[in-house]
């Protein structure tokens, strides 16, 4: 595992890795990895869920009883169950996206695939999702796995995001470039 432990850092990532030997071990990494995002779809849709999740008015038990009636609810595996538990009582359900994103990058490299974040101003197409999955996997030679995502404030163009890299296309970056480069001539 000593592979996944540059991956991933940082608390969210100790946790990840923590629940990601955990499934390893019990035989149960696409199952956790299920769970997981359906629990970031409940959290995506639900204020209350998120409220509860992050706001520190709520005390560590108060949160564990919670998440915990929210995780049975929705069908969640014991295991998924247990660790939601487990990060209530360690006041760390604040980190919960980040796990679920680190958790989802380990899950990515044991199967071989590469993460790529790609940010536009409007829905990419299938075509276009394909064309960039093939340009990527040929740049970084591994099979890539993207997961497009629309922010209509870049205006246009793209931002990539693998690993710790970025490239920035966006017409946003652009013309703040411009305005940059303006400021200086005055």
């Amino acid at each position: 595992m000593a592979s996944n432990k540059a991956i991933v850092s940082g608390i969210s990532g100790r946790y990840a890795l923590a629940l990601f030997e955990l499934a390893l071990e019990a035989k149960a990494l696409e199952a956790t990895e299920s769970d997981l995002v359906s629990l970031s779809n409940l959290y995506s849709e639900s204020a209350d869920l998120r409220d509860l999740i992050l706001s520190p008015v709520y005390s560590r038990d108060d949160v564990a009883k919670g998440v915990s009636a929210v995780a049975e609810k929705a069908g969640l595996s014991d295991l998924v169950q247990k660790f939601l538990g487990t990060l209530a009582m360690n006041g760390r359900t604040n980190v919960l996206e980040n796990i679920i994103r680190d958790f989802g990058l380990l899950m990515a490299e044991h199967r071989g695939e590469v993460k790529a974040e790609v940010i536009s101003a409007a829905e990419l197409t299938k075509t276009q999702v394909n064309e960039i999955k093939k340009k990527l996997k040929s740049a970084v030679g591994q099979k890539v796995e993207v997961d497009a995502r629309v922010d209509e404030s870049l205006l246009g163009g793209l931002i990539v995001k693998v690993g710790s890299q970025m490239i920035d296309s966006s017409i946003k970056t652009k013309l703040d470039n411009i305005k940059v480069a303006m400021k200086g001539v005055q």
